[in-house]
């Protein structure tokens, strides 16, 4: 998504009872090994360590009755990792609901932002006070 960091915006998750979930994080965990061909190089990218990113990545491919990414051992490059045809899809599917739950609740989106105070807005929290 293009949203300036400043923009308001929705984060979907989406929770499949009883304990996985897809957000955000994995999603752009998924990105990143396609931009990267690695899943340690992924994680780095996102400030994680291998063994989280794999972590994730396991939940990933466990989760759905396909996997997402496929990695390759050893050889000339020493492995790497790739994104099957399903992780595309997935990655492709979830920015699309992304975008069709923000249009959804674009009007509501507006309003926030325009009773939002923009000084307490900018504030770090340390510096932000409750109303009286």
């Amino acid at each position: 998504m293009d949203d300036r960091s400043d923009d308001l915006r929705p984060v979907l998750r989406i929770d499949f009872p009883p304990e996985d979930r897809l957000g955000r994080g994995k999603i752009m965990l998924l990105e990143h090994i396609r931009e990267t061909g690695s899943i340690s190089a992924a994680g780095r990218a996102m400030d994680m360590s291998y063994r989280r990113a794999w972590l994730l990545v396991d939940a990933l491919n466990r989760m759905f009755r396909e996997p997402s990414v496929e990695s390759q051992r050893g050889g000339k490059q020493g492995g790497g990792a790739m994104l099957t045809p399903f992780g595309e899809t997935l990655i492709r599917r979830y920015r699309e609901m992304e975008a069709k739950a923000k249009a959804a609740i674009a009007d509501d989106l507006a309003w926030l932002e325009a009773v939002r105070d923009p000084y307490q807005a900018n504030a770090p929290v340390s510096d932000r006070s409750p109303r009286t």
